[in-house]
Formats: structure tokens, C-alpha cells, sequence
């Protein structure tokens, strides 16, 4: 059985060509191919001798996945996909083309086991976590999308499908692999985490020292109504997620975006904008709201225009640094799990 390469680290790759008697500058070689070039066929790395091309698939094997859906918005600013892995994984990514750049928003897990009432990641429950190589597959295919377009990606958002932060290491693996100059050469940066609020590995990312972005979806600003909303809440209480956010804030002097899907008369009323001040007034921090992508399943509705004016308009009065969402891809189900879950459901009748 030969073993997939696809998603090793230059260190890693040259320890595997050493044990087959090869000098180590293959490694650079090859990965130049891969990460560099998106050229996934032995025989095509033509700086690599023939004999050797033909040795190659014989020891190694290159799966980086196959993109089995795309759709594109009427504006061509976003593309998503869904990319499937040799076990029939699929999972999805989103591309979304804006005038400071080109971010791509990327899963972490196949499904999600946290239950969050309002997301349609969690409809098929969980299956699996994602390999640091699964992930750059997904950054890499949207890399190839750009490249024919002239252009290149810019940021890189870990906030599709699953929970980051229980997929730890992968994730942290696949980071440090899109930072490196012969992989994507993305800047730290331009890399952001979102995370539910898994209190004790938010503090360990916070000891990386790693310039990193912490997103941190809140969507309710008290525990009853968080817990209602996001179960996880019950194992990690509001307060403690607020206290390892501002742990993370002082460690790495980043400011904290708090995210918070507007839910028609849910969380959107003045008496939730007053406690959203409260909870967050004079932190390193601003507030990205979202008016809610429905869901059917999940029977919530978006706010009407002016509610969402009213809950933003009393938190910028409030000194709260705060952004509304620019929504893309409404007409491509952009929205996280809706394009995988349509998949599932069509392959399971």
C-alpha cells in the first residue's frame, strides 16, 4: 500500500525519500510540484529523472481529493464546493473574491458534534475529523481556482464545518504548513480560527505565540439562552469563555471578533444589545454580526431589515466595534453544511 504525501511538511518528505536512499533535496522537488505548481502526477515533475518518476507511484501516492460540486454565485464572488477524499468524505469550502483580497473559508471536521440549534453542520451529526493534508486540499483547490484568474489567495478562514479546536493538532499541523514559502506562504496573520468557545484549548492556542485571528462565536449574551442556542455553552459557561478570550487578547495583542448570528426575536432585542455592551465594553474586541442564513430544519428566521439596523445602531452608540456581515453566496447555499447536507441526503436514498 502506498502512502499518501499529499499534506507532509518539507521536514517530514525529506525523512521519507532519506529512508529510500534518496538525497533530500527531492523533498523540495517534489513538494515544489505539489504545493506550488498544483501537479499532482509523478510523471509531469520533469526535473525529477525518469527512472524516478516511474519508481514514485510505486511508493507514494498524491490524494489531495476531487472537487465533486461547485456552484458559483450570479456575481462571481463566491464559490463553493465540495471536495471528497478517497473514503467518500465530502466536505466544504467557500471561495470569496473581495476587493482587499481572496479569502477561503475551510472545514475542519466532516460534520459537527456540538448541536448549535441554528446550524445545518450538525443535521448529519459527526464523521469524522479532517487531516492537516484534507484541509490544505481545500485551500489548494481554491488556490487553482484563482491562479487562472490571476490572482492568489489572500486569508484563510477555518470556520466551515466542525469545531477547530477539537481537531487541535491537525489544525495547528495545517497552519504552520500554509504558512511555509514553499507551501501557500500565507501570513499568520491572515489566519483566522473560529471556535464555539472550547475554553481549555482557546488558552493553549494562546501559547503558540502565534499571531493568529480568534473568532469566537457568542450569539447570545447570557448562559440561558446561550446554552438554548449552543449546547456547548453548558460545558463551558459564558464567563469562562469571556475570561479565556481576554487571556488570549493579552497573550498575543490580537483583538477578539465575537461573532453573533441575529435570530429574528431571539437575540435581536435592545435588552440582549444592552447586555452584548455590558459583556464586552473596554475589551480588545469588536462584534461581527450576522443576520441568520435560514435553515429549514432548524424553523429560525432572519431579523427584518430594521431590527437588524436598531441591534447595530445601539452598539456602535455604545462604542462596541462592531461589522455586519456583507453577505455572499445567498443564491449557492453558502451557508455552513447546506451544500455537504444536500449531498448526504441525496446519496443516502
Amino acid at each position: 500500500m502506498t502512502k499518501n504525501i499529499f499534506g507532509l511538511d518539507l521536514t517530514s518528505l525529506q525523512d521519507e525519500v532519506k529512508q529510500l536512499g534518496m538525497p533530500a533535496f527531492r523533498a523540495g522537488q517534489i513538494l515544489e510540484w505539489l504545493y506550488q505548481k498544483n501537479i499532482y502526477d509523478f510523471s509531469l515533475m520533469t526535473n525529477l529523472s525518469l527512472k524516478l518518476r516511474e519508481e514514485l507511484p510505486k511508493i507514494f501516492s498524491i490524494d489531495c481529493g476531487k472537487i465533486i460540486i461547485q456552484k458559483n454565485s450570479i456575481d462571481k464572488q463566491t464559490s463553493k464546493f465540495l471536495v471528497e477524499f478517497a473514503d467518500k468524505t465530502a466536505v466544504e469550502t467557500v471561495l470569496m473574491r473581495q476587493s482587499y483580497g481572496n479569502s477561503i473559508c475551510i472545514s475542519s471536521q466532516a460534520g459537527c458534534k456540538l448541536g448549535c440549534g441554528f446550524c445545518a453542520s450538525t443535521l448529519h451529526g459527526f464523521q469524522r475529523d479532517l487531516t492537516s493534508g484534507e484541509m490544505l486540499a481545500q485551500a489548494m483547490k481554491s488556490q487553482a481556482i484563482v491562479t487562472k484568474e490571476g490572482q492568489h489567495i489572500n486569508n484563510i478562514v477555518i470556520m466551515g464545518s466542525g469545531e477547530p479546536l477539537l481537531n487541535y493538532n491537525n489544525v495547528i499541523q495545517f497552519i504552520h504548513l500554509v504558512h511555509e514559502k514553499y507551501c501557500m506562504n500565507i501570513g499568520y496573520r491572515n489566519i483566522t480560527i473560529s471556535t464555539s468557545g472550547i475554553v481549555p484549548m482557546i488558552k493553549k492556542l494562546a501559547e503558540e505565540n502565534l499571531p493568529l485571528t480568534l473568532s469566537i462565536s457568542l450569539h447570545a449574551p447570557d448562559d440561558v439562552l446561550r446554552s438554548h442556542l449552543m449546547p456547548i455553552n453548558n460545558q463551558y459557561p459564558l464567563q469562562s469563555v469571556i475570561q479565556a478570550a481576554d487571556f488570549y487578547a493579552e497573550k498575543t495583542k490580537r483583538r477578539i471578533t465575537y461573532e453573533y448570528i441575529l435570530i429574528d426575536h431571539i437575540n435581536d432585542n435592545l435588552l440582549q444589545a444592552k447586555q452584548l455592551v455590558n459583556l464586552l465594553s473596554h475589551k480588545l474586541a469588536n462584534v461581527n454580526l450576522i443576520p441568520l442564513n435560514s435553515v429549514v430544519e432548524r424553523g429560525f428566521r432572519r431579523p427584518s431589515s430594521k431590527r437588524i439596523k436598531t441591534f447595530t445602531d445601539f452598539l456602535q452608540n455604545h462604542h462596541i466595534n462592531v461589522t455586519l456581515r456583507k453577505e455572499m453566496g445567498t443564491d449557492i447555499d453558502a451557508a455552513c453544511g447546506q451544500l455537504r447536507n444536500k449531498h448526504l441526503d441525496k446519496t443516502n436514498k
